[in-house]
């Protein structure tokens, strides 16, 4: 058991259809044939874990410039992040009393647009990043080629930064805070498992959007599953280990329990 605080940091919001979030939200019938989809915000947030052996953040959100060109329109349009220009990340720590040379090391769940976009804070800087090499891997080929996922966006991540790369699916290099790779809505995305003096918490990203995602076993909407299968399996995972330790499950973008967390934990 680590005596950590973990601070929940707000990085805004992005206005999105729900079907992305949980597959089959808004379905037609035979009489309704033409329903109202759900078009709602989801929220953005970062993690400031203050850990005996350093300070690390969990994710960078999303580009500070994302709705001034640093997004294409056409990923604006699904999914809208019309407060980024509120949000810079060095602006946001201060918030909570943090500077970005307060930061020890970056752990990136994934690299996806609205995950990665302040990862430019760390150019040329030797602040450690851990992400997984499935994930590393997937992000530069789907930016080089036009395949794998329109998610990814080069310049978030194409940076001076000095890459941790985790190539196994469980790795410890905090005590009592482990990086798993959940793959299903990329190939190397990455949660976290902390144990606190009182709690275990798993903190699963992306890989679960909404609680829906878990409790009914909905899957994420289609263009956001990389792999089903893999998906399924990390859900089994996740679940094994929730009864394992009696642990906390946090979800990826749900607004409801991100509301709950915010005053975060032992802080």
């Amino acid at each position: 058991m680590v005596n950590a605080t973990i601070h929940v940091l707000d990085r805004g919001g992005l206005y999105c259809d729900m079907n992305y979030m949980m597959e089959g939200n808004t379905l037609a019938t035979y009489d309704e044939q033409n329903p109202d989809v759900e078009y709602d915000e989801i929220p953005v947030w970062n993690l400031v874990v203050e850990h005996p052996e350093g300070t690390i953040l969990w994710d960078t959100g999303s580009h500070h410039e994302a709705m001034d060109g640093h997004w294409p329109e056409a990923v604006t349009q699904a999914f809208r992040p019309h407060d980024a220009a509120e949000h810079r990340l060095d602006d946001d720590l201060a918030s909570i009393g943090y500077s970005i040379d307060d930061i020890d090391a970056v752990f990136q769940s994934h690299l996806h647009i609205d995950h990665a976009g302040g990862l430019e804070f760390f150019d040329g800087t030797d602040t450690p990043v851990f992400v997984h090499e499935k994930e590393l891997k997937h992000a530069y080929y789907s930016n080089e080629t036009g395949s794998g996922s329109d998610s990814y966006l080069l310049q978030d991540f194409d940076h001076d930064l000095n890459w941790q790369v985790l190539h196994r699916d469980r790795e410890e290099h905090f005590t009592d805070l482990e990086f798993i790779r959940f793959p299903g809505h990329t190939p190397g995305m990455t949660g976290s498992m902390i144990h606190l003096e009182h709690k275990t918490i798993i903190f699963t990203g992306d890989q679960l959007y909404m609680a829906e995602n878990y409790e009914d076993k909905i899957p994420l909407g289609g263009p956001l599953t990389w792999g089903k299968t893999e998906w399924r399996e990390s859900l089994r995972r996740i679940q094994s280990l929730e009864r394992r330790h009696d642990a906390e499950v946090i979800f990826g973008h749900d607004p409801a329990q991100v509301e709950a967390i915010k005053p975060g934990w032992n802080v």
